[in-house]
């Protein structure tokens, strides 16, 4: 675990969240090499979500000023068949279009991967349309202080974080990577606004479709990214999302199933990682305490794919009960150690709403005890 010391000497490279909040950080150090393998990255979960209403422009931005390898836009698309980023097509908890009188005849529910949903869609706007209404902290009552930003930012196109990628890239005169995900890309197959092709048209556009890229494409669903990879010749590299439990929407096959070792060597033919769920590295006892990790990295490892788990959070009720501190859920816990127990499993990455921890839980991981 990190002692104090070891917090107070590497400390500044990752500027507290109180300190970082002026989005001015300066450039992280390059994370500690490990004999043999490159350095875990850091992923900014929807940007820097813990500080800034998710999926907007300013929360990318600061993610990648806390030294973040990768930002996180999830996609989805307008009634124009553009991507933008939101975590779901469903916006009226995160946007203010519940305030909207013009839009309130728009609210209405649908049947989402075979779930009914109410709300507001996406691909109801056309993207001036939805260009008219503002960001909302998603979950208010967890993170209070993003809601000072509440209908500042609007919602960004996938080009527009493409740009943002590149500018970030100059100024910090380092490489910022970027990590879409598809979402529900059946659902929107089935309306006619199917993801992939305005996906792989960006990519090229920028020039983002080379195994090399620091790109990595990422989905739920493996049909839709061996569609990416045999269909649309996509060269970024691909990771399969799983959760530790059910499986990909209108997929006989389970996730579990696709995580064996026979499952992962067939992944490997057309994916490049797998991005788990964290308790499927390392699950929660009975008491919800970090348990013992399982052999999952291992067997990724084995099939010749990255393992970068998610979500890293650092408030108390996202964390293993051994790791909180107190009794409010909201607060924050031991973040940082959660982080360096998972790098220290040998995971190839890991997605953080607070992208700075990241950056620390990194040095630290194997800083020498």
């Amino acid at each position: 675990m990190a002692d104090r010391r070891q917090v107070l000497r590497i400390g500044a490279l990752a500027a507290g969240a109180p300190a970082v909040l002026g989005a001015t950080g300066a450039p992280a150090e390059a994370a500690p090499h490990r004999p043999g393998r490159p350095p875990s990255l850091v992923i900014g979960h929807r940007g820097a979500s813990g500080y800034r209403p998710e999926h907007t422009l300013a929360s990318y931005e600061l993610a990648a000023r806390m030294g973040a390898d990768y930002i996180e836009p999830d996609l989805v698309a307008t009634r124009d068949h553009v991507l933008v980023a939101r975590h779901e097509p469903e916006i009226g908890g995160t946007t203010d279009v519940a305030s909207r009188p013009e839009f309130a005849s728009r609210r209405r529910t649908v049947v989402l991967d075979g779930m009914a949903v109410t709300g507001w869609f996406t691909h109801d706007f056309t993207l001036a349309e939805l260009k008219t209404l503002r960001a909302t902290e998603r979950i208010p009552q967890v993170r209070q202080h993003n809601t000072l930003y509440d209908g500042l930012f609007e919602v960004p196109t996938f080009e527009e974080v493409l740009r943002l990628r590149e500018r970030l890239s100059r100024e910090l005169e380092r490489e910022i990577g970027v990590y879409p995900e598809t979402k529900h890309p059946t659902y929107f197959r089935g309306l006619g606004l199917g993801l992939e092709t305005p996906l792989v048209r960006a990519l090229r556009r920028h020039h983002l479709d080379r195994h090399d890229a620091k790109v990595f494409v990422q989905s739920f669903e493996a049909r839709n990214l061996e569609s990416l990879h045999d269909e649309y010749r996509l060269r970024a590299p691909l990771v399969f999302l799983t959760s530790a439990t059910g499986g990909p929407f209108g997929d006989p096959k389970s996730y579990a199933e696709y995580l064996t070792p026979a499952g992962l060597r067939q992944l490997a033919r057309y994916t490049d990682g797998i991005g788990p769920d964290k308790v499927q590295i390392i699950p929660r006892r009975a008491d919800d305490t970090l348990g013992t990790p399982t052999g999952l990295v291992g067997d990724a490892h084995a099939a010749g794919l990255k393992v970068m788990p998610y979500t890293f959070r650092a408030e108390n009720q996202f964390l293993p009960a051994d790791y909180r501190i107190g009794t409010d859920p909201a607060a924050y816990g031991r973040a940082i150690d959660e982080q360096v127990t998972f790098l220290r499993t040998g995971i190839d990455g890991l997605f953080t709403d607070q992208a700075d921890i990241g950056v620390l839980a990194r040095q630290l991981a194997f800083v020498p005890a």
